[in-house]
């Protein structure tokens, strides 16, 4: 990371999104019957994970192992780059669209950190211009998903490990953040300039930089 760049790190999931896009990838995948036999399977997990007593990390894999266990990794990376180009794209807001495009007009480096696999996140976001996907990696044992996270699940302090790692050596001159959960909170304190989707209209770029 050069020393005057300006990046912008945007979460995905309710952020650029209208709802929850791995349950709309599982379900693209391997339908909506078989999704709700796996919700079924992994509902102890879930149950766990609205009442505070399950990590959320753990919940993932659950879910993820009762739906998608076994796939293989090519059938994933089929999947994955069949639903970025033609499922994803309905539930991306026109607004945070248009305010991606607004930064690469201005050459800011572009930056996804997203709980959601990084499996269909990489495709859709080499897409539309960003420089890097930091998000949730599945485990794979031999050419089979193993029903685990590789690394920890991409959320709240995890989401600022990342990009300081993405980093390097040096952090940039500015950063911009984007979310809209409890889960972006450590990243949106990380920023110069963060938004939390809910508490005000989004400032314009230019409202900002006049602050600075």
């Amino acid at each position: 990371m050069q020393r005057d760049q300006i990046v912008a790190a945007f979460d995905f999931d309710g952020t650029i999104t209208t709802s929850d896009s791995l349950r709309d990838f599982v379900q693209y995948t391997i339908g909506l019957g078989r999704l709700a036999v796996g919700v079924m399977r992994a509902s102890p997990w879930l149950v766990g994970l609205q009442a505070g007593v399950c990590d959320r990390g753990a919940a993932k894999a659950r879910f993820l192992a009762a739906t998608l266990g076994g796939m293989t990794q090519c059938e994933l990376e089929d999947a994955a780059q069949q639903y970025a180009t033609h499922g994803l794209q309905a539930l991306i807001r026109p607004e945070m669209a248009a305010r991606i495009l607004e930064h690469r007009r201005r050459r800011h480096r572009l930056v996804l950190v997203s709980a959601s696999p990084a499996h269909y996140l990489k495709h859709w976001a080499a897409g539309v211009g960003f420089d890097a996907v930091l998000a949730t990696e599945l485990e794979f044992r031999g050419d089979r998903f193993s029903g685990r996270l590789a690394l920890p699940n991409c959320w709240g302090p995890e989401k600022v490990r990342r990009l300081q790692q993405w980093f390097g050596s040096e952090s940039p001159h500015v950063l911009y953040a984007y979310g809209d959960s409890r889960g972006d909170q450590e990243m949106l304190a990380l920023a110069d300039h963060a938004w939390l989707r809910g508490c005000e209209a989004m400032p314009t770029i230019d409202a900002w930089e006049n602050k600075r």
